[in-house]
């Protein structure tokens, strides 16, 4: 399918019996395009990622790169190095907070979110507290939805965080995340977002919103299962540990404990991923 064709409901596999369905806000259907991609991999050159020097793992890793380029010119990251594969928003978000935040925060730090956040957003902040001794704080709504004067009224001298849907699944409700991130930036506080909703939905322009970290799933835009990505501006990106350490992500180790990690993104992308998702 090249990008000048819609779909119709006949490119859908599952569509197929008869069914309506109405849970896309939890996954969306796959059209065959995605599946036949997947099967295409598994059949023809399934090799692992940045491992080998052959023929098909070459073309693994040639397919793989230009659909981390894909991803970066989709949301307009300055670099393809700020796109980070992983197995879905909630990954990406755990990776933010605890391999970024934990090591950025202090004790007392505000963390400010809303309860209309998804899970993603939420235990992970409250694990920290209980680690660090932050303090997450929700913001004010106005029949459930987030006004940009109680956004201000919230921030105080440290506010450290405000970590927001672009699109809540609960609601529906849109942030102005743009404006968001100026009040946020010009008292130094950063801006994570959770874009599993929105990036689906919306043009999203990670430089235009000037947004900090971003967090998205392939399978609630018609991708796989098992996908997602994590954004982040480079400064901050390469400040984060990795959560998982293993093959792929090293340069090099030695018996005398000597190594060397790799440069993003593939230090943080540690272990054999998604390829046949990621591809397709």
């Amino acid at each position: 399918m090249n990008g000048g064709e819609k779909m119709n409901r006949n490119d859908f596999p599952m569509l197929k019996q008869d069914i309506i369905y109405f849970d896309n806000g939890a996954t969306t259907l796959k059209p065959k395009c995605v599946i036949d991609e997947i099967t295409n991999y598994y059949e023809n050159y399934s090799a692992n990622s940045h491992r080998g020097d052959y023929d098909i793992s070459r073309k693994v890793d040639e397919m793989f790169e230009e659909t981390r380029e894909a991803t970066r010119n989709f949301i307009n990251a300055k670099k393809v190095s700020e796109v980070i594969f992983t197995k879905g928003a909630t990954e990406s978000l755990n990776m933010i907070v605890f391999g970024f935040m934990k090591y950025y925060l202090k004790e007392g730090d505000e963390v400010l979110i809303t309860k209309t956040e998804h899970a993603s957003n939420v235990l992970p902040w409250f694990t920290l507290e209980k680690e660090l001794g932050i303090k997450v704080k929700y913001l004010p709504l106005e029949n459930n939805v987030l006004t940009l004067d109680n956004l201000k009224n919230s921030i105080t001298n440290k506010t450290k965080v405000i970590s927001l849907a672009w699109i809540t699944n609960t609601i529906g409700d849109k942030r102005p995340i743009k404006k968001i991130t100026q009040i946020a930036h010009e008292k130094g506080i950063l801006v994570v977002v959770d874009g599993a909703q929105s990036v689906p939905h919306i043009k999203t322009d990670v430089v235009d919103a000037d947004i900090d970290f971003l967090a998205f799933s392939a399978h609630k835009m018609l991708g796989p299962t098992g996908v997602g990505v994590l954004y982040g501006k480079y400064e901050y990106l390469n400040q984060m540990l990795p959560l998982n350490y293993g093959g792929g992500m090293n340069s090099f180790f030695e018996s005398d404990k000597s190594l060397e990690y790799k440069e993003l993104p593939l230090r943080l992308e540690a272990g054999t991923m998604n390829i046949a998702g990621i591809i397709a």
